[in-house]
This record gives C-alpha cells, structure tokens and sequence, in this order.
C-alpha cells in the first residue's frame, strides 16, 4: 500500500501511474492513516504559485521519518510540460529508491509509438526524435530505437489506407471455455450460454445490420472477429455469424479479415474449414507457453501437443498466415521457460507472433484471490524480452506494432512481431487510433475519428451478456448519436 497525499488532485494520474510503473500491483490510499495498516511510504504533492514540490516519506527501521524532497518550476499554464517536469521529478526520487531504471522512463501511456509516428509525420528525423524522447520521457536508448523502428514501419503499412473515408469492423463473442488466472477480458463460460447463443446472436445480428446500414457508402478495410474466443462457438453458430458478417457487409474491399482462434482446444477441423470456406485470411492459435505445468497452473485446458495438433492441422488446410500469442512473465516462469518456449515456437514457424507482458488488472483472479495465488514468482526480465525478440527476428519476423499496459511485469511491452507482408493491419490501426473502429457486441468500444478536427471519441457496449440482450436497442441509440456525426461531418 502507498499513500498519495496531494494539496491540488490536477497531477494524480500521473504520479498515480508512475508509481504503478515502479510498484506494479499495488493498492493506494489517499489519506493519513494512523494503526496497523500503515503504508510502505507515502508521497506528499504540494502546488506553490510558481514551483511543484514533491516529498517521498517513509519510516526507516528505527522509526525515524525518512524523506527526500525535490520541487521544480511549473507552468500551470502548459500542463503537458509541467506534467512532465512533476513526472521527472517523480522518477528521479523513485529511481534512487529503488535503485532501479524503468526501460521507458516516465512514459506511462499505452501507445508509445504514436509520439515516434506524430514527430515523424512532423518531418523530424530519427536523431530529432531520440533527443526529443530522451530529454522529455527518459526512455532507454534500445526503447526510444524500438518505437521509431515500428512507426517507420506502421507508417509504411498504413500508406494504403484511407482514414477518413474507410473504417474497420470489430465483432466480439464474449465467450470462453475457461476463464485463464491472469484475464480481465469481458468473457463468459460458454458451456453456460450454449443453449441461450441463439439469443445472443439474434441481438449481435441487430447491431450489425445498424452498423451496416449507417456506414454504407464507407470503405470497409479490415474485419477482426474476436473475444472472448470466437471457435468457443459451435460449428453451426460460427458459420451463422459468418455468413451474417457475408451477407450484411460490402467485403469487396476488405484487405483482411481475421480470426481469434486463440484457444486450441476450442479449434476443430470443421471449424476450421468454416472459417476458410468464408474468406478469412488470417487466424491465432495462441500457446501462451509452451510449458505444461504453467497451462494447468493458469486454468488453460489444452496441451502442449494440442498446440502443435491444431496448428498443423490450420497450415494442412490451407492456412496461410498464422498468428500464436505468448505471454512473459507468467506465475512460476524462468528465463530458461521462455527459452524452450520460443525454441518450440521457431520449430512451428509461424508467420506472426505477439509477445505480451504478464499485465496484472484488478479484475484478474492473480489479484482477486491473493491470498490463494499471492506466493506465485511472477518475473520478467529485459533479458526474456530480448530473447523473445531475438527468437523472432530469426525467424524472419519483424516488430510491426506494439502496446502497453498497466501493472505490467517489468514494465515492459507487448510487441507484435511478422513476416514481411504478414502484419495485422488492424492490430496498427486500434493502437494508433487514426482509423474509425466500429465493434458489435457485448463489452465492446467503438472508436470514431473526426480526422479534420485531430479527436476521438468512445462509445462502450455493457459487459454483461444478459445486459446487452435485454438493452440492444440502447446500445444502437449509443451508437447512433456518434457515427451519424461522423458521417455527417465526412459528407462536409
């Protein structure tokens, strides 16, 4: 537990998610406690009239009151530039804590690319763009390196696309055969919805049909049908939902459409040629690891051999381009794990791989049930990173996309590697947000762009499945007010 003890809450967030970066998963308090339940130390914020100042204070062992003090100039006029002045100061007080670096620094956004893409679509050059990250983030060198490589080359990828005339579909089944220990996806059993799926797809059916309706005349560019685990869907019902998303939406100019495969033991020859009998050009079949005992440990119910089964079962088929999820940091995984993993995932030859940090949200059974799970080792290291990324350019995969998380082990990255002509065009597009994303179903966000005015705006489905049937119609009125504005504003 930390204490954040602030006189002006404008800086919270901030200093609220930086302490995360340091202390992932740990809970905060916002007031002077007195009794047992002390914090670990708290942090004192204090707005002068032309100065930030900020006081770390904890108790040594012999109860005396230890603090370090640091205060800077602000601006209250420019908050961008204070903010990270305030986030500077924060980091350079934790640091000498600690004794310990943060491979980003003070970044604590998601979408760090997206600062290497806007200075590059700036026209500055890379050595601009280091300093720049350096100097206002303190991002490591490998980092800062990292992010101009991906936007070089989601640049590149993105030069086809017509943002403000096109847009991409996203469909969500929220269901799964299990609910894994570390995930805070909306996802229901689907065992409990088997007999009941008619009703959902009767009210995601609606939502497309609308979407279809409001969108006509737009450039359809990529389709992701995700979750959840949409082949936790039966035969039958798969091959209703696709021949709905055939026969309700213009394909004619879809450059991809995927599919998340994801759980192998949800996967089935018939499933399979479903999928392929309806055009879809791209599928995960995602491992996670390739350790067994970690499977079981996380409440995944396929094998290691099944892995291998249904992925060489999809490439028998036809499929083309493969897509396997792995995560690092998972309970009770060394470096030696990830290395047998990635050695079992080079002898598959996929032609992606997404290599995630271990991120611990509070809706995740890790955190809900500490005292069950609360001695598990979770470590990641910047040694596992390399060895993934490594492993994947070995392969002849390059990084094409990458995103961060909150409460991330390590306080690394979730990176997206492929071979050339291989990358998930929508993977770029939902981090760089430069694309309208219109999504159907239960737990779902729709992203609308309004390009001419450099803004984003968010509509949410609720989580709940009983929720979202009942209510389908509100979910369209939801939507409603948001896309008719950005199509009017298109026809200007």
């Amino acid at each position: 537990m930390i204490g954040i003890i602030l006189d002006d809450n404008a800086y919270e967030q901030d200093i609220r998610e930086l302490l995360m970066a340091f202390y992932p998963g740990e809970t905060y308090i916002h007031e002077e406690r007195d009794g047992e339940e002390m914090p670990r130390f708290s942090v004192y914020g204090t707005t002068g009239t032309d100065c930030y100042s900020l006081t770390v204070r904890e108790y040594g062992e012999d109860g005396k009151i230890l603090e370090n003090e640091a205060a800077v100039e602000a601006d209250y006029s420019n908050r961008f530039e204070t903010k990270n002045r305030i986030k500077r100061m924060l980091y350079g007080l934790l640091s000498k804590k600690t004794k310990k670096e943060l491979p980003w620094g003070t970044l604590t956004g998601i979408r760090p690319t997206k600062i290497a893409m806007t200075k590059l679509l700036e026209g500055k050059n890379e050595d601009e763009i280091r300093t720049y990250m350096k100097e206002t983030y303190l991002a490591s060198d490998a980092k800062i390196d990292l992010s101009i490589e991906i936007a070089e080359r989601e640049r590149e990828l993105l030069s086809a696309i017509d943002y403000e005339h096109g847009y991409s579909l996203y469909v969500g089944i929220p269901f799964c055969p299990t609910t894994c220990l570390y995930c805070s996806f909306t996802s229901f059993p689907i065992k409990s919805w088997e007999k009941r799926m008619d009703e959902y797809l009767n009210a995601l059916f609606k939502e497309m049909d609308y979407v279809a309706r409001t969108m006509a005349g737009r450039t359809l560019d990529t389709v992701y049908f995700g979750g959840g685990t949409p082949t936790s869907l039966s035969a039958e019902h798969l091959e209703m939902v696709m021949k709905k998303l055939k026969a309700t939406f213009d394909f004619s100019t879809v450059k991809e459409f995927t599919v998340e495969a994801g759980r192998p033991d949800s996967i089935t020859g018939e499933k399979l040629k479903v999928l392929l009998d309806h055009g879809v050009t791209r599928i995960s079949i995602n491992p996670q690891t390739m350790k067994q005992a970690t499977l079981d440990l996380i409440g995944r119910r396929h094998t290691v051999d099944m892995v291998k089964e249904k992925y060489r079962l999809a490439r028998e088929m036809g499929f083309d381009n493969i897509n396997m999820d792995l995560i690092i940091g998972l309970p009770e995984e060394d470096l030696e794990d990830v290395r047998r993993t990635m050695e079992e995932i080079k002898s598959l030859d996929p032609d992606s791989i997404t290599v995630h940090s271990l991120a611990i949200k509070r809706a995740a059974r890790l955190n809900m049930f500490k005292e069950r799970y609360g001695d598990l080792k979770i470590m990641n290291t910047e040694e596992m990173i390399d060895l993934t990324a490594a492993c994947a350019r070995e392969m002849g995969q390059e990084p094409y996309y990458l995103y961060r998380q909150k409460n991330m082990a390590g306080n690394f990255e979730n990176v997206g590697y492929s071979r050339p002509g291989k990358a998930c065009i929508y993977n770029i597009l939902i981090m760089e947000e430069k694309q309208t994303i219109v999504a159907c179903g239960a737990g779902t966000t729709t992203k609308v762009v309004f390009p001419a005015e450099n803004r984003l705006e968010r509509v949410e489905n609720v989580k709940d499945v009983e929720q979202y049937i009942s209510r389908i119609d509100e979910m369209l009125d939801r939507k409603e007010r948001l896309l008719v504005r950005a199509v009017r504003c298109q026809q200007d």
